[in-house]
């Protein structure tokens, strides 16, 4: 394996995902923490799940909505975490080059549709406190499920391109992946050709999934606010802006790392190289734990629902 790894070659049958360079040798300790994350994405998108389901005071667009954050919380949480764990506890780096291709476009295809969902969210948010009286005739369950489709096809169908591009690519000097995921950029780096088409079109993914995303939950909290100073009284406004205390948590968790780990990339070059790939990972696997932590404790239907379940369980 010493000597496929660097010598030439094109479109090699594997790649090699170093875990953490650098800190290989504490793999094992680096993997409880991460562990630890993945076992409480899966039990709390899970439950929110199966609350939702049990409870028919919460079949609404909120909590449709947040169901699907939960499917996608679950589906990109299992797109990294097990191969990801397997290197840390089995020192099992070799990936298939069609299974790297794989895993490339379900986390930019995940990682873009919940960016849509949060969208989506702030869509209801916005028309609950802008037009309450509208809510319901507006957002029927069939117009969420046209919502949660669309979001589906565009993040499907822009994700698409990723493997194709990457695997168009020739790969004379490496199939080193210094980090322990199949990202796009990551792989098409080890390309001994002119990849600015793959970099292009990832710029053009972010800004049309990401950046439109973004200004349209910008936009709609605007309005939302506009609505919520025009109350009357402080007690009514903060009791409004409190629906929205769940939603506006989750953003921050999800565009704050995104935005920080894009400024490293751009200015950070003297970061060491283990740290970069360390935090970089953190926007990726934060969100999956902590979404259904958030909307569990800040949600008043859940947490009631939480506990009548346990109380029922032990009486």
């Amino acid at each position: 394996m010493s000597d496929s790894n660097t010598t030439n070659f094109t479109n090699p049958s594997t790649f090699i995902l170093l875990g953490i360079p650098g800190l290989e040798a504490a793999h094992v300790w680096i993997s409880i923490p991460f562990c630890t994350m993945y076992a409480i994405a899966i039990l709390g998108n899970f439950t929110i799940l199966f609350i939702v389901k049990r409870e028919p005071s919460l079949h609404g667009p909120m909590y449709y909505f947040l169901c699907m954050l939960a499917v996608t919380d679950l589906v990109l949480s299992t797109t990294i975490f097990p191969k990801m764990l397997s290197i840390f506890w089995f020192n099992s780096r070799e990936i298939n080059f069609s299974a790297c291709l794989t895993q490339m476009y379900f986390i930019h295809c995940f990682s873009a549709m919940e960016s849509g969902i949060f969208a989506a969210m702030a869509l209801d948010r916005y028309v609950a406190i802008c037009h309450p009286l509208r809510h319901s005739t507006i957002l029927t369950n069939p117009i969420v499920a046209k919502i949660g489709l669309a979001m589906v096809l565009r993040c499907g169908m822009l994700a698409l391109p990723y493997p194709f591009l990457a695997r168009q690519w020739p790969y004379c000097r490496t199939n080193i992946i210094p980090q322990h995921l199949c990202l796009h950029m990551a792989v098409v780096n080890l390309a001994c050709a002119d990849i600015r088409v793959s970099s292009y079109y990832g710029l053009f993914v972010q800004f049309s999934v990401m950046g439109l995303d973004g200004i349209f939950i910008v936009v709609s909290y605007i309005q939302i606010l506009r609505a919520i100073f025009s109350l009357p009284t402080k007690d009514a406004r903060l009791k409004t802006f409190g629906t929205c205390g769940s939603h506006l948590f989750v953003i921050l968790t999800f565009y704050v790392p995104r935005l920080f780990i894009s400024l490293l990339y751009r200015f950070g070059q003297n970061v060491a190289l283990n740290f970069h790939v360390l935090l970089s990972r953190v926007y990726l696997f934060m969100p999956p734990m902590l979404n259904p932590i958030i909307y569990g404790v800040r949600t008043k239907q859940m947490w009631d629902r939480l506990l009548q379940l346990f109380t029922h369980e032990r009486a």
